[in-house]
């Protein structure tokens, strides 16, 4: 069984992933204290069993983690039928007020300044982490725009969702902890404050949205720090992930250039090929059996999407990056009640980034590439680059 802090494995834990499919879809994980489900078809059904949901159980002890705990117990991604329900509506419905259209010519004019500055920067220095100058401050941009943050504010937003996310790994330190629940503790003041300016002056961001919605000060808060987190988190990585692989399979990256039609199918396969979530959890609230294995009530099973990526039974050739694959039934965005209300925003942000990279700077070269040390995040530290 794989251990998710070998360094090895983080660098390429995909034939991991293969050995234990081989043997069969569903695997007890002792180290992580969970069954994982590592084909397509069990991993699916692990996202979409009404058996299996999102228990959110309180960071121990509760009164040293009491903003991490608001934010979680209030938000849509830890919360099951009715609670769901009610909060996917008031949401769904903000985001069907325009807010991707909205912003999308904002993203392509965010990501080819970034990219233009990324240029500016290797053209100086010969190289640039393409992490610091587009993939990092593209999301927070757009997420801030969202949101409605000042300009003079967004570099605190980067640091916060770091150091929640952390989190969500295994193993974290003392130190790690209490950072997430500072980090937690800033974060929810800023946006109490931010929510109050908006009462009192609405614009047209998703906060004055919200606002006029049935949502509750604390779900609006943990609302806000969701669409930061995950908007930000996976769409840093995916980019990251993506233009690496691109870089590495030097066949796709001109592909690309040579044919910008295949870009909403690149993004897909990039989503796919090195997903930025490796685990999504759920807890039975009843016996369950998931291609043949029985989880008992009150246990825990995660669908292993990095696994589920590369299951020969749906992708032929998994191991090949093909930005023309199609069909792509990848799982990166989820799946049932759960599935991302955030993806059509995301697939915005990587194809504009993706489509200033191929434009500006279609001699883009690979320089170095250093791994996170983390699993269920998948990203990148550096992604250095030249022309």
């Amino acid at each position: 069984m794989f251990d998710p802090r070998d360094p090895e494995f983080l660098a390429d834990p995909y034939p991991a992933f293969a050995a234990l499919r081989a043997e069969g879809e569903v695997h007890r994980h002792d180290g992580l204290g969970l069954a994982i489900a590592v084909s397509h078809a069990a991993s699916a059904a692990v996202l979409r069993h009404r058996g299996l949901g999102r228990i959110w159980q309180d960071a121990q002890p509760v009164e040293r983690f009491a903003s991490f705990n608001l934010l979680h117990r209030n938000s849509l991604l830890e919360n099951e039928p009715p609670a769901h329900t009610r909060l996917r509506r008031l949401i769904s419905g903000a985001f069907a007020r325009g807010h991707v259209e909205r912003l999308r010519p904002m993203v392509a004019e965010f990501a080819e300044t970034m990219v233009d500055e990324l240029a500016g920067k290797i053209a100086a220095d010969g190289s640039a982490d393409l992490l610091e100058h587009l993939a990092q401050p593209l999301p927070v941009a757009v997420i801030a725009e969202l949101l409605g943050v000042p300009d003079a504010d967004r570099p605190r937003l980067v640091p916060w969702s770091n150091s929640i996310v952390k989190m969500y790994e295994f193993g974290l330190s003392e130190e790690g902890r209490d950072a997430a629940e500072s980090a937690a503790a800033e974060f929810v003041a800023y946006l109490r404050e931010l929510a109050e300016a908006r009462a009192k002056s609405p614009g047209e961001d998703i906060v004055s949205d919200l606002l006029r919605s049935e949502l509750t000060p604390d779900e609006l808060v943990a609302t806000a720090v969701l669409l930061l987190m995950a908007g930000h988190e996976a769409t840093v990585n995916v980019i990251g992930n993506g233009v690496a692989a691109l870089l590495t399979y030097r066949d796709q990256w001109e592909r690309l250039i040579a044919s910008p039609e295949l870009l909403d199918s690149a993004v897909e396969e990039l989503i796919r090929f090195d997903s930025p979530l490796q685990l999504f959890e759920r807890t039975a609230t009843e016996d369950v059996e998931i291609a043949g294995f029985r989880v008992a009530r009150g246990e825990k099973i995660g669908a292993l999407l990095g696994a589920a990526a590369r299951d020969p039974k749906v992708f032929t050739e998994p191991d090949v990056l093909d930005i023309g694959r199609s069909p792509n039934a990848h799982l990166g965005f989820g799946m049932g009640i759960h599935y991302c209300v955030g993806a059509p925003l995301a697939r915005v942000e990587i194809g504009a980034a993706l489509a200033a990279l191929t434009q500006r700077l279609p001699g883009l070269r690979l320089v170095t590439a250093e791994r996170r040390p983390e699993f269920v995040i998948r990203g990148l530290k550096e992604l250095r680059v030249s022309v």
